[in-house]
């Protein structure tokens, strides 16, 4: 297959052009590198099955000869990016969602919309399933993030319905693995990088909310799954053991061999007090469900992290 990955040089999408490649397909990837990394790509760069564009996916984008897939994981997607970028948020999840609808349709390619469990806002179910609405502040400070993703979703559905453009939904849980930047502000990088330097690490609130990681391989491993499938609605790929902010700083300590102290600071504006995906319909629909432990993945992690501070100095 040839397949096209917006926001390629991303974290998650980088990983995904790697198995993809490795499993004998042809990869494009466009990334503007606002938030996207070239270092994250450069080991593909002379590889002939890869091809890099950098642009901004809401400009017009020509792509010579077939393709046969659209991966749209362009967007800020940690909060520190989505807050320091709200405009270009909203319009890579809206514009440049069309834009990539519209490639699939006149390619008659399959289509797979990168959305986000945080469609789900501070939830009032728990585990959250795909049928449930979700409970999200549309003016809140997240909303740049949360309201854009829902907005690409009913952007989707109706291609499919529309055009029959053959589109997948994957809603993302909190993933983690090496490409990660240390200070995108999400909680495995954040508490990694104040652990490794002997600062305290931060928990926000009394630390009781609660979170699932999943590990970067098994996210690539679902979201290929579900390219491939007949599955058009939205389908969560996440890792349903659920810790306590609490704990998972306790687990991060004990992992790096650091006694920094915790510090606590206020819970923000429509932080979720609970996350954590119920997976039946992945496993039902797909075949899918996580393999690497939290205690594997995240020595992999910490390896990634360790070796960047030692090219650092």
């Amino acid at each position: 297959m040839r397949v096209l990955i917006s926001g390629g040089a991303g974290f998650v999408a980088s990983h995904l052009a790697d198995r993809w490649i490795a499993d004998g397909h042809d990869v494009i990837a466009v990334d503007n590198l606002i938030t996207g990394r070239r270092a994250n790509i450069a080991h593909l760069l002379e590889n002939p099955a890869f091809t890099y564009i950098q642009q901004d996916i809401c400009d017009p984008l020509q792509i010579d000869g077939r393709l046969d897939g659209v991966f749209h994981m362009a967007s800020p997607a940690s909060p520190f990016d989505y807050l320091a970028h709200p405009i270009e948020t909203m319009l890579v999840n809206s514009v440049g969602t069309k834009r990539m609808l519209d490639l699939a349709r006149a390619q008659n390619a399959r289509y797979l919309l990168a959305s986000t469990s945080e469609c789900y806002g501070d939830p009032l179910e728990h585990p959250q399933r795909e049928t449930y609405w979700g409970n999200v502040n549309p003016i809140g400070p997240r909303a740049v993030y949360d309201e854009a993703k829902r907005f690409a979703e009913a952007m989707t559905m109706s291609y499919h319905r529309e055009y029959g453009v053959d589109t997948k939904i994957v809603r993302i849980f909190n993933t983690y693995g090496p490409r990660m930047k240390l200070d995108d502000g999400r909680v495995v990088p954040a508490f990694l990088d104040q652990a490794l330097n002997g600062r305290p690490i931060t928990i926000f609130g009394d630390g009781s909310q609660t979170r699932s990681f999943c590990y970067v391989s098994d996210l690539v491993d679902g979201l290929t799954r579900l390219i491939l499938s007949e599955e058009h609605e939205p389908v969560n790929i996440g890792n349903p053991t659920e810790l306590t902010i609490l704990e998972f700083a306790e687990v991060i300590q004990k992992l790096v061999g650091s006694s920094c102290a915790i510090e606590r600071q206020p819970l923000p504006k429509d932080d979720p007090k609970q996350r954590k995906p119920d997976i039946t319909k992945a496993k039902e629909r797909l075949g899918w469900e996580p393999g690497v432990s939290l205690a594997d993945g995240l020595a992999a992690t910490v390896e990634f992290f360790r070796a960047q501070q030692a090219v650092a100095g």
